[in-house]
């Protein structure tokens, strides 16, 4: 398959200024190209790059029909109308990776040259710096789960000790107090009482990294189907996901447990759920051209929530652009007109020359290594937040340890004293 799988279709009609009509067909995004296929012989009526475009618009044909206009170098003009589920859906999404297209040109031409060697002993440091982190993190949860333990411990003490401190009470009454507990004892318990929960409320009270933020991307939203898509963006936290507008409103939080499912359907669609009994689900889609970041921050988040479609496997299945197409032929040619024209002593003999131009022409960090080490970059992020958190959380727990044995000690040598008066 040469072409590109799409990333996103939708129905619509394509104007034949050639032949003045409309044709129906399907309007197709991908990677790097939009086209118009005809619906009635499959015949490709408009194909272009996103590079190409100069302007998107929602303009009106004949005044009337609402129609989507794209403007190609060459002053090219596409119309596009009737489209479903409606214009200002495909507008958004159009709009959406044609300006992340524009922000990134680098990505259309990537050729198959082989890896440098400094890319690769990148990628291996960072590998390595990564799992020591990992090994890292196991070290912490299992020391975390120690502490939950001893917390568990220190309940179950305390309850007995509540236990105890109800029997003591009852044989300190007197028998002629019909009343339970003497009014002074039970006024010193509830002042007790508040002064643990004050405690308690300001050891959980603290500053933690939970709320910090590991990627953030531009993108497309929608709540549940696929007709509102609007222009938005996608945070990743440490303990959760928030959906955001243009103007940084929050939409929706998903808490960290609260995610059910995560279907992948490309590497730049997605949608989240969360399910509920009794009431409709909360879902969103998003559509983005920077979703590999997120996704490689996501699946070490929520490895066992992540489901990844057969539309995903079709698409990871497909080449990508052939990297001797006609654009990035001339990208690739200007480069070498500008390293041809870089100067060169006269001095240095051919052999020596043909070694420096290799030196200039290989960089040191291709653009895909570039992008594996930013992905590994945001997955160390990711661990280095989370084993923060972790220790914050471990920290949180000493000091509810330590303040729940001094409080248990306490009451031992209160009860010992109450038994020792009442025998």
């Amino acid at each position: 398959m040469s072409r590109d799988f799409p990333i996103h279709n939708w129905p619509g009609s394509y104007y034949i200024n050639s032949e003045k009509r409309w044709e129906t067909g399907t309007l197709s995004l991908t990677r790097t190209t939009v086209r118009f296929v005809s619906s009635q012989n499959g015949e490709n009526l408009a194909s272009f790059r996103l590079s190409r475009i100069m302007e998107i618009k929602m303009e009106s044909s004949s005044f009337i029909f609402s129609t989507l206009t794209v403007l190609e170098e060459g002053n090219t003009k596409h119309w596009f109308g009737s489209l479903q589920p409606n214009r200002v859906v495909v507008y958004n999404v159009l709009v959406h990776f044609w300006r992340e297209r524009l922000l990134s040109p680098g990505s259309e031409s990537q050729g198959a040259e082989p890896r440098p060697t400094k890319g690769r002993e990148l990628i291996s440091l960072m590998a390595g710096a990564q799992r020591r982190l990992e090994d890292t993190g196991q070290v912490l949860s299992h020391q975390g789960e120690q502490f939950d333990s001893m917390m568990q411990g220190l309940e179950k003490i305390d309850s007995d000790l509540g236990v105890a401190d109800k029997l003591l009470s009852q044989l300190e009454v007197p028998s002629w107090w019909p009343f339970g507990k003497l009014p002074w004892k039970a006024a010193q318990e509830a002042k007790a009482e508040d002064a643990a929960r004050a405690a308690a409320v300001a050891s959980s009270s603290g500053t933690s990294t939970k709320n910090k933020v590991i990627a953030s991307i531009p993108a497309v939203v929608s709540r549940g189907g696929e007709s509102d898509f609007k222009p938005g963006c996608l945070l990743v936290l440490v303990s959760s996901m928030e959906v955001r507008d243009t103007n940084c409103h929050l939409l929706h939080r998903y808490e960290r447990n609260e995610v059910d499912e995560i279907k992948v359907y490309s590497p730049y669609e997605i949608t989240v759920r969360q399910r509920f009994i009794g009431k409709p689900d909360i879902c969103h889609r998003f559509l983005s051209a920077k979703m590999p970041e997120a996704m490689s921050v996501l699946e070490m988040q929520y490895k066992k929530k992540v489901e990844f479609t057969k539309e995903y496997t079709s698409f990871k299945a497909t080449p990508l652009s052939s990297p001797c197409d006609k654009e990035g032929t001339s990208l690739h040619d200007g480069f070498l007109q500008r390293c041809q024209e870089t100067e060169v002593p006269v001095e240095v003999p051919a052999g020596e020359l043909s070694q420096l131009q290799v030196h200039v022409l290989q960089p040191s960090v291709s653009q895909a290594e570039a992008q594996e080490l930013k992905q590994m970059l945001l997955q160390l992020k990711n661990l280095a937040l989370e084993a923060e958190s972790e220790l914050e959380r471990q920290d949180e727990v000493l000091d509810v340890l330590t303040s729940s044995t001094d409080r248990a000690a306490m009451q031992i040598g209160k009860h010992t004293s109450r038994m020792r008066r009442l025998l």
